[in-house]
């Protein structure tokens, strides 16, 4: 693997936007929650977790784990009836009846280069059902973040140079405590809905060195998807997300996919500036298993490394999914 020497100007340069948590999942649309806790527990009860690893080949390249528990408590009830999602016939469970309440525990490990970021999130979702096939779903996320700088591991351009002298040889660290809030209409082939992160901006309690302070800022979230069948065996999903604040401002994100009997995706996405991306994935009973290759472009292709991420879920209930149906089933 090449050795990098990276300036620590360039290192803080990149760790301010980390430190506003702006967080690229290429596979978006799969963990939802995260970004708008409006989504707790909206495709049921679930474990997930992805493995990203960003520009590949790159000595100290950042590397994000990702791991999550939601609980619907429409599914016990579900539990306590036979085979209730189970059978060959049309999929009669209705995700969007049940009970009105979800709850969900998120945990994020990021690590770049000398620096490092965990985040833990605990999060609450609600719905109320505006008609047979439509619902309104509120969230809220109690998030704490982690920011560790570890200044023995970095090199600067000017070994004395007194801008950074408080650092290097330091081991810093800032915690917070704030909110997420979220809003999101759902139907059984769409959502559209919007969020707002880090509520308090950093300063509902904030703990640590002055490394990072003043770098946390309100976040907006914006969130949309589409899915329609074209045959009994072929669908199509669209997905995208918008996320803005102040300092990094706006990014935008795109996916398409088809879907293959409720079991098989393939597709392809751009994000804005960023990256071209290449998906696919299988269902396997409860468990979906995905992968995504991204290829920088414009903003990002000074790196010149490609990135990788692997992902997994688990659903805590078997549900059937009719290969042949006028229904498509995945995100």
């Amino acid at each position: 693997m090449k050795k990098y020497i990276i300036a620590i100007a360039a290192f803080l340069s990149a760790w301010g936007a980390q430190a506003q948590t702006r967080k690229h999942i290429a596979n978006f649309s799969l963990f939802q929650q995260y970004y708008n806790p409006a989504l707790t527990g909206y495709e049921g009860s679930m474990l997930k977790t992805f493995y990203r690893n960003q520009w590949t080949g790159f000595e100290d390249a950042p590397k994000t784990i990702f791991a999550s528990a939601e609980l619907d408590l429409a599914d016990l009830r579900s539990w306590k009836q036979d085979n209730v999602l189970l059978g060959k016939g049309e999929d009669t469970y209705d995700r969007q009846a049940g009970a009105r309440h979800a709850f969900g525990l998120a945990v994020l490990s990021d690590r770049f280069g000398a620096f490092t970021e965990s985040q833990l999130l605990l999060s609450y979702g609600a719905r109320v059902r505006l008609s047979e096939k439509l619902s309104l779903r509120w969230g809220t996320a109690l998030t704490y973040g982690a920011q560790r700088l570890d200044g023995s591991r970095l090199t600067p351009d000017e070994e004395n140079d007194p801008q950074y002298q408080d650092v290097l040889g330091q081991r810093n660290r800032l915690s917070k405590l704030d909110l997420n809030l979220g809003l999101m209409l759902t139907h059984d082939r769409y959502y559209v809905g919007y969020a707002m992160q880090d509520v308090g901006e950093g300063g509902l309690l904030t703990a640590g060195d002055d490394f990072l302070k003043g770098l946390y800022t309100r976040k907006h979230v914006a969130q949309a998807g589409y899915r329609t069948p074209i045959t009994e065996q072929l669908g199509l999903v669209l997905n995208g997300i918008y996320q803005y604040d102040t300092r990094v401002k706006g990014t935008a994100e795109l996916q398409a996919k088809g879907v293959y009997q409720n079991t098989f995706w393939a597709g392809g996405g751009y994000r804005q500036d960023l990256a071209y991306t290449l998906n696919a994935g299988v269902r396997l009973e409860q468990v979906k298993i995905g992968y995504v290759y991204e290829s920088p472009t414009r903003d990002a292709r000074a790196i010149g490394k490609s990135t990788n991420e692997i992902m997994l879920t688990f659903n805590l209930l078997p549900a059937k999914h009719p290969k042949y149906s006028k229904r498509v089933n995945i995100w």
